[in-house]
C-alpha cells in the first residue's frame, strides 16, 4: 500500500514534469496538449544543449578562465539529475584521504539550503560574504536548513573534515586553504562547475538509468550531452548488480582510456533518529513497519526494506528534499500507531530533514548505506589511493 503525501501546488507540478521528462523520446500515447508541451521542452533542451557546450568552448580556449589554486582537487559528479549516489561515495573518499593524513575539505553548493534574506544578497553582494561553514572539522555549526541535506550529511558522518558551502566554490577553495590549511578539496558535485582546474575528474553512471531518454534538460535529464562524459578519468557505476557489460561498452565508446569501477549501496544498519540507537538489519524481519521517504527514486529504498523480510503496512511518499513540517511527521507518526506499526523507517537524507520529535509513540529509524566495489579494485582504499596518490605522483 502507497500513499503520496498531500503536496503543495509547486510540488506537484515539479513531479509532474519530471515523470514526463523521464519518459522515453517518443510522443506518441499523449494527448495533442501534452504533445505540444514535450515538442516545446525538447526546443529548449536544444538551446541549453548549445548554451552547454558554448560555454564548455570557452573555457577549454582560455576565454573563461579556470583557476589554479595550488592543491590537490578531485570532482565528483555526473552528467545526469537526479541521485546516482554521489554522497556516500564523496564521503568515503573524504574518510579515506582523511585517514591518510590529508587536511580535506569538501566543497558543496548546497543544494535548497535556505538563501540569506534579498536585501541582505543585494546591498552586501555574494563575492563579499564568506562560504557557509558546516563544519570546520571540529564542530557542527549548521543544520540542514542553512547548509542544505547533503553537505550536512557529510559534515555529521566526518569528523576531521571541513564542509563549506557557497555557490562560488572558487571563494570556498580559497577559504579552506587560508582559514584551515587544507591541502585536499573534494568538489562535490563538481563535473559542471568549469572555474576551478580538477587535477581528477570522477563521474558517476546510474547503471538503473545512465542517461534517461538521450535527452538534455528540461525535456530529459542529462546535464550535457553523454558523450562529455569523455573529460573523466575515472567512472563508477552505481547501482550495479556486478553485470554491466552492456553499459561498460557503451561507456567505453564515449571514454576509451578512463578506467571503471563498478560499485552498489549496500545497506548497513537502522540508526534511531532522536536517541541514535543502533539496530541491526536483521531485527525487522518479521515486524509491522511504515516507511516513509521524500527521495528522487522511494522504489529502491521500500524495496530493500521489504527484501529485508520487514511487513510494509503502507509507504509514506514526499517529493524530493521535501523539508518537513512538524505537523506531517505527527500525522505520519499517529498512522503508524494507528495501522499497528512497530517503528517508521526512513533514509538517512530525510533524517536530516525531520522536525524534533521528542517521546513519539512509534520510533523513527534511518537506513545508513555505504558504498561497495563489485569489480575495478579490490576496496575502496585501493580505488582511492590509485587515484588520489599513485597517479598524482607521476604527474
Amino acid at each position: 500500500m502507497q500513499q503520496n503525501a498531500a503536496p503543495t501546488r509547486l510540488e506537484r507540478l515539479e513531479h509532474f514534469l519530471l515523470r514526463l521528462i523521464q519518459q522515453p523520446g517518443a510522443d506518441q500515447g499523449h494527448t495533442r496538449d501534452i504533445r505540444l508541451l514535450l515538442w516545446f521542452l525538447e526546443q529548449l533542451s536544444r538551446l541549453f544543449r548549445a548554451i552547454v557546450q558554448t560555454r564548455l568552448f570557452l573555457y577549454d580556449v582560455g576565454i573563461l578562465p579556470r583557476f589554479h589554486l595550488g592543491c590537490q582537487i578531485i570532482s565528483v559528479g555526473n552528467v545526469t539529475v537526479g541521485g546516482t549516489g554521489k554522497t556516500p561515495v564523496v564521503e568515503i573518499f573524504a574518510r579515506e584521504l582523511r585517514d591518510a593524513g590529508r587536511k580535506v575539505a569538501i566543497l558543496s553548493r548546497g543544494y535548497r539550503k535556505k538563501e540569506k534574506p534579498l536585501i541582505q544578497r543585494l546591498f552586501l553582494g555574494q563575492q563579499f560574504s564568506p562560504p557557509r561553514v558546516v563544519s570546520d572539522g571540529e564542530r557542527l555549526l549548521l543544520d540542514s536548513e542553512m547548509s542544505g541535506d547533503e553537505p550536512y550529511m557529510l559534515a555529521r558522518n566526518l569528523p576531521g573534515v571541513v564542509v563549506l558551502v557557497d555557490k562560488d566554490r572558487v571563494k570556498s577553495a580559497r577559504y579552506a586553504i587560508k582559514h584551515f590549511g587544507c591541502d585536499m578539496l573534494i568538489l562535490d558535485d563538481g563535473f559542471q562547475y568549469q572555474r576551478m582546474k580538477h587535477r581528477h575528474e570522477v563521474v558517476l553512471v546510474d547503471n538503473t538509468n545512465p542517461f534517461g531518454n538521450g535527452h538534455m534538460l528540461p525535456r530529459g535529464i542529462l546535464r550535457e550531452p553523454a558523450r562529455n562524459i569523455r573529460r573523466a578519468n575515472f567512472i563508477f557505476i552505481t547501482k550495479s548488480d556486478g553485470n554491466s557489460e552492456a553499459l561498460r561498452r557503451q561507456i567505453r565508446e564515449l571514454n576509451p582510456r578512463a578506467e571503471i569501477t563498478e560499485c552498489c549501496h549496500r545497506s548497513r544498519f537502522f540508526k534511531e533518529v532522536e536517541t541514535g540507537k543502533r539496530m541491526e538489519l536483521e531485527e525487522i524481519k518479521g515486524r509491522q513497519v511504515l516507511v516513509m521517504s521524500g527521495i528522487a527514486a522511494p522504489g529502491g529504498f521500500e524495496r530493500s526494506i521489504r527484501n529485508m523480510g520487514a511487513k510494509v503496512l503502507v509507504c509514506r511518499r514526499f517529493v524530493d528534499h521535501h523539508r518537513y513540517r512538524r505537523g506531517e511527521i505527527l500525522d505520519v507518526i499517529d498512522q503508524a500507531a494507528n495501522l499497528g506499526a512497530e517503528m517508521i523507517l526512513t533514509t538517512e537524507k530525510d533524517a536530516v530533514r525531520l522536525p524534533r520529535i521528542e517521546n513519539a509513540k512509534v520510533p523513527i529509524y534511518y537506513m545508513r548505506m555505504d558504498i561497495q566495489i563489485l569489480k575495478g579494485h579490490d576496496n575502496f582504499r585501493d580505488c582511492v589511493d590509485r587515484i588520489c596518490f599513485n597517479e598524482s605522483s607521476k604527474k
